[in-house]
């Protein structure tokens, strides 16, 4: 049996999308089970399309979301350019490959599976235009390529002096007439399409001296021992065609999956930046500018831990079986399978994103949340023990979705209230209430015989408790008053009522 090998290969024209993360995400744990290898490449032959900095993130991205590739990148974390020892196929943009497909696109020439095409884009839109005013549709194929301007048309004195001619020619690959291909999917099963309904498709353009995503994967993935293809369900249409290059070239073909599509969460249809924008939360690992300066949001910049990010992805689409929803990356490797990927698209849900986040910040030490809460007091002005810190934190994350929200939580542990809400203190702050609360506070050492104090006295426990939280966190809302004034200490308890009492 050949040894497992799979890859990613997006194209480099914008932010890499949560569902690109996904199928890398999918690829990486079919390697790491099967102790294969997960290859990086980079699909940019559509150079229209290419966008300056998308490479770069799309790295990034893998490297944050721990996604790490056994080949294609060097030792400085680039594209591999130089073969070596761990990239044996290097260069693996394939932009630095193009001298590699011209040979195979001439190859199917030569076999009688494709052929040169010379019409002009003029002269193709004018076929596109007429078939529509029949209110029928063009397909470049055997019902057609026989009227059209093609190396299957002319004798090869006139091929070859276009050839020579002219720039703007290409490789088509040559549909059979009439002809059923069986395919089987991974995640779909078996699979029949007619060769007539289908096109013949651009390989290779002469313009540019680039193949077209058809050629150059199929020869890519030969080349580097690909065993698996796993990709969108947009490529799913393209199947049969590459079904048919690989018994072109006489080729062993892998196994395809095709994955299902992430959803809108309301409704049906892809998830598009504008469903995030609308609804306010990222499609994107990593915050994006764009080259116009349009700023897109990313997880990692909203505070989402990678760890959490990549089990919410492993999720969307895959059913482990069991009643088990938090997963390492370890125990994803273990237990994913393909056969457990549903077919039908996976609808994403943005409150269970921030449940899946909520429970990995519960699993994090106090010391690392500590250590992430730090840089943040800081920000807002304050200097703090860690040891006091980390206290403060074991007594708040099972409150908090992020760490940013530690500071929301818990910062009148760090300074007394400037503001007092209005409507707690209309329905607190009231000259009776304030009375007991002062007579309370002077009369006891700490929260426990605080509220001992009222019982005893019979006042009404919600009413004084409330009216001392308002003057000690501006609300009535927030932690115990047992945790606030520990961590306060009796002295600024009592600053805080005597402000409060100067204030309102």
């Amino acid at each position: 049996m050949r040894k497992t090998r799979v890859r990613f290969a997006p194209s480099p024209t914008g932010p890499l999308h949560m569902g690109g993360v996904r199928t890398a995400l999918y690829n990486y744990l079919v390697a790491k089970k099967a102790g294969g290898d997960f290859i990086l490449r980079i699909e940019d032959t559509d150079s229209h399309r290419f966008v300056p900095g998308a490479e770069e993130y799309i790295i990034e991205s893998l490297r944050w979301c721990g996604i790490v590739p056994d080949e294609g990148l060097d030792a400085s974390g680039r594209l591999a350019e130089v073969p070596d020892e761990r990239n044996p196929h290097a260069p693996y943009r394939q932009s630095q490959r193009r001298g590699i497909y011209r040979k195979y696109a001439e190859q199917l020439v030569e076999a009688g599976c494709a052929y040169y095409a010379f019409d002009t884009a003029e002269e193709l839109e004018k076929e596109r235009a007429a078939a529509e005013s029949a209110g029928q549709t063009f397909i470049y194929n055997a019902a057609t390529r026989g009227t059209l301007r093609n190396s299957l048309n002319m004798d090869a004195a006139e091929v070859a002096r276009l050839l020579e001619e002219r720039t703007d020619w290409t490789v088509r690959f040559k549909m059979p007439v009439n002809t059923v291909v069986a395919m089987d999917d991974l995640i779909r099963g078996h699979i029949e399409v007619n060769t007539d309904t289908l096109d013949d498709k651009v390989l290779w353009k002469r313009a540019d001296e680039l193949p077209t995503y058809h050629l150059a994967n199929i020869v890519d993935d030969h080349l580097m021992e690909i065993t698996q293809v796993i990709r969108g369900e947009e490529w799913l249409p393209s199947l049969p065609l590459h079904y048919l290059l690989y018994a072109a070239f006489g080729w062993e073909r892998p196994e395809f999956a095709h994955l299902p599509l992430l959803l809108k969460p309301v409704g049906n249809g892809k998830l598009s930046k504008r469903d995030g924008d609308k609804m306010g939360f990222p499609v994107f690992p990593l915050q994006w500018t764009a080259p116009d300066g349009q700023v897109s949001r990313g997880y990692r910049e909203d505070g989402y831990f990678p760890d959490a990010f990549v089990n919410l992805l492993a999720m969307l689409g895959w059913n482990p079986g069991t009643e088990q929803e938090i997963f390492s990356m370890e125990e994803l490797i273990q237990a994913f399978s393909l056969d457990k990927v549903g077919k039908s698209g996976a609808k994403f849900n943005p409150d269970k994103a921030k449940w899946f986040n909520k429970e990995y910040l519960r699993m994090r030490s106090d010391e690392e949340l500590a250590s992430l809460f730090m840089p943040i007091l800081k920000e807002n002005g304050v200097e703090a023990p860690e040891g006091t810190v980390r206290e403060i934190v074991a007594l708040i994350k099972e409150r908090a979705t992020f760490v940013s929200d530690f500071w929301n939580i818990s910062w009148y542990l760090f300074k007394a209230p400037a503001e007092y809400v209005e409507k707690d203190a209309a329905k607190f702050w009231k000259p009776e209430n304030v009375e007991m609360a002062h007579e309370a506070l002077l009369n006891t050492e700490s929260a426990e015989a605080m509220e001992e104090y009222i019982r005893g006295r019979e006042w009404p426990i919600g009413k004084v408790m409330n009216c001392i939280r308002l003057a000690l966190t501006g609300s009535s809302s927030g932690l115990a008053i047992a945790d606030i004034m520990r961590f306060i200490g009796r002295e600024e308890v009592l600053n805080r009522f005597h402000r409060a009492e100067e204030r309102l």
